[in-house]
């Protein structure tokens, strides 16, 4: 894996896109919860409560996902919920307001009591973060936008809206085919993500396709969360199916550390294992070949096992993982200490907000607190980069407003924008998120229009109203907050070190009798933290100093440690295929070696050296573990 540094600017790498694929049964289903609301709204004469159950789907459609009704409704129903109360908080406020100062005060009190739940919310998890951003978008939109009648139905169209998009996505008959599962669609697409892997084994491309092969595993694991009580078949098959791919992309991974390409006749098993798993079964066969390491005699094993699971028969995996935690359990304590950190920030900010609106004469100032609640959002990376990408699109996103509106305000005609533009928040939110701004401000925009409280002349305070939100965010959030980019980037590192130290502890300790189980779960986890530092690395790789610098510095030590994960992966295939026994003096280095660097990721002190990556196949009589000590030596050495 590739230790170089990065030969991209920060800021070229920041405006690049993902290309993710297109996921049209979300967007169908954005579409239709967008425009039918507001197309009964139009005929019944009541487009005011249309808008809001028109903003009820579209916050549906921002937390929708291609996945199993039991995990898609929960996820979909948390969000709204909180964005129901938000609203409900909001359109009170706005209710109970009279002219005069004391009035003016206890809104922005209120609204930064809000903004204190709602960052201490966001920082419990995935979930939370969801919940916890639209409570404080939708109070600021409540406190705001011009009320229906009767004022307190607001939140309960919200919900109709989100009920809609929830009912869209239930199971019909299709789904009822093995190609409409989304688990299958997912487990289908690792295998293949398996045979691109071992296609590129032995080549440069190989690191990056081990990269997309364990995001693959991550969408299938959590499409498969902790079962309860006995399983369907379907669920049953595909957890056995699953379990085999992780045996392979072990094997996989040994490989393509000890640079060894196999038979391209072996490295297409994986697609036509796909293309079963698509068809909900059906028979693979395995060519014959001679496998002469271990590391290849254990992915001969592994894929024999992988086309025996998906032929519907029982097969000795020996790696069978224990359930995995549910992927949106709450992370730390709502009232811990990062969590009340983080409420603490996102009320300062917004707190400095209202102070800044109510000194200037804007208009529809609820604005800003909206924008600076999508700019600090935990997980979506920079927030230097948020505030700029926000910023500039905002100004396209309006710009394209301005058009639309220059040429009709005819309601039908902006009801079919409006549903144009929220078909592509999933495709756009997961390309780039200022391409999810340019979509989401005109959608914002029409509701407002078509709710009868914007015009062109309210076009240009959007724009003033995003760029000093984005600018509180920064000097309040950013600046003067004690947030550094080493605690973003240095956890995941120290996470990665921790779970690789362990797994390595449970290759070591149940070689050739033992619980293969509990090392498969460890070797899950671990490649699981490397993909998340990996991850950290990237973004922060796009950022201007001080951030791009020190994840620049981290880089060499991200890839080492992906390269110790394969040199594992290959040690534990030569203790099963190998005969080896486990050497207590190689074990001992690797150990010292992840001990030091997390030490020194606890300690901010990047190495200074880079771990040379070998070109040529690695010698299957020497021990991989040793090799692996040998790298990170010599990363570490000053």
């Amino acid at each position: 894996m590739s230790s170089g540094q990065p030969s991209t600017p920060w800021w070229a790498r920041a405006a690049r896109p993902a290309r993710p694929p297109l996921p049209l049964a979300p967007m169908l289903r954005a579409a239709v919860g967008m425009a039918l609301p507001l197309a009964l709204g139009l005929l019944t004469h009541r487009l005011d409560l249309g808008v809001f159950a028109g903003l009820g789907a579209m916050h549906a459609t921002m937390n929708d996902r291609t996945e199993p009704t039991r995990l898609r409704a929960p996820r979909i129903a948390a969000a709204v919920l909180a964005s129901a109360l938000g609203m409900l908080v909001g359109t009170a406020l706005q209710k109970a307001a009279l002219p005069g100062t004391g009035t003016t005060l206890a809104v922005a009190a209120a609204l930064t009591l809000t903004a204190f739940a709602s960052g201490a919310l966001s920082a419990t998890g995935p979930r939370g973060s969801a919940a916890g951003l639209l409570l404080l978008v939708s109070a600021a939109l409540g406190s705001g936008m011009p009320l229906p009648h009767p004022w307190w139905a607001a939140a309960p169209m919200m919900l109709a809206g989100a009920a809609l998009v929830i009912a869209l996505g239930l199971p019909h008959r299709s789904h009822r085919r093995p190609r409409a599962d989304p688990r299958g669609r997912a487990l289908a697409a690792a295998y293949d993500a398996l045979g691109r892997t071992l296609a590129d084994l032995g080549t440069p491309r190989g690191a990056s396709s081990r990269q997309v092969l364990t995001a693959r595993l991550n969408q299938v694991q959590d499409l498969l969360p902790r079962p309860r009580g006995a399983e369907p078949p379907r669920t049953a098959g595909l957890r056995r199916m699953y379990a085999a791919a992780l045996a392979a992309t072990e094997a996989a991974s040994g490989l393509l550390w000890a640079w060894r390409p196999v038979p391209p006749e072996v490295a297409a098993v994986p697609g036509l294992l796909a293309r079963a798993v698509e068809r909900g079964g059906g028979e693979v066969t395995v060519p014959d070949w001679q496998p002469d390491t271990p590391s290849r005699q254990a992915l001969d094993v592994a894929l024999r096992a992988a086309a025996e699971t998906v032929a519907g028969r029982a097969a000795v995996l020996g790696t069978a993982p224990p359930p995995p935690p549910d992927p949106w359990r709450l992370r730390v304590r709502l009232l811990s200490r990062g969590s009340v950190r983080y409420g603490l920030r996102v009320a300062l900010c917004i707190a400095v907000g209202e102070a800044v609106t109510a000194a200037l004469p804007l208009s529809r100032s609820y604005w800003v607190p909206m924008t600076i609640a999508f700019v600090l959002k935990p997980d979506l990376g920079s927030v230097f980069l948020r505030a700029v990408s926000r910023s500039v699109g905002t100004v396209l996103g309006v710009a394209v407003t301005a058009a639309v509106l220059s040429a009709t305000t005819d309601a039908w005609v902006l009801t079919a924008i409006a549903a144009l533009c929220v078909a592509l928040l999933p495709y756009v939110t997961a390309a780039h998120y200022g391409l999810n701004t340019v979509a989401m401000t005109p959608m914002a925009l029409i509701l407002l229009q078509l709710g009868g409280q914007s015009g062109a002349a309210e076009f240009r305070p959007r724009v003033l109203d995003t760029a000093l939100a984005s600018a509180i965010v920064l000097l309040f959030g950013c600046l003067l907050w004690p947030d550094r980019p080493r605690h973003r980037i240095e956890p995941r590192l120290v996470d990665a070190t921790t779970a690789l130290r362990s797994y390595l502890s449970s290759v070591t300790r149940t070689a050739g009798d033992a619980e293969p189980v509990a090392e498969v779960w460890l070797r899950r986890t671990a490649y699981r933290a490397l993909a998340d530092a990996r991850q950290e690395v990237r973004q922060g790789l796009s950022e201007p100093p001080p951030t791009g610098r020190l994840a620049e510095q981290w880089l060499p030590a991200t890839a080492a440690l992906e390269r110790l994960s394969g040199a594992v992966a290959a040690y534990a295939a030569q203790l099963r295929y190998g005969g080896r026994v486990p050497d207590p003096v190689e074990v001992a280095r690797v150990r010292r070696a992840l001990d030091e660097l997390t030490r020194a990721a606890r300690e901010h002190r990047p190495p200074t050296r880079s771990a040379a990556r070998p070109t040529r196949p690695h010698d299957p009589t020497r021990s991989a573990l040793g090799r692996a000590a040998d790298e990170l030596e010599t990363l570490l050495r000053t």
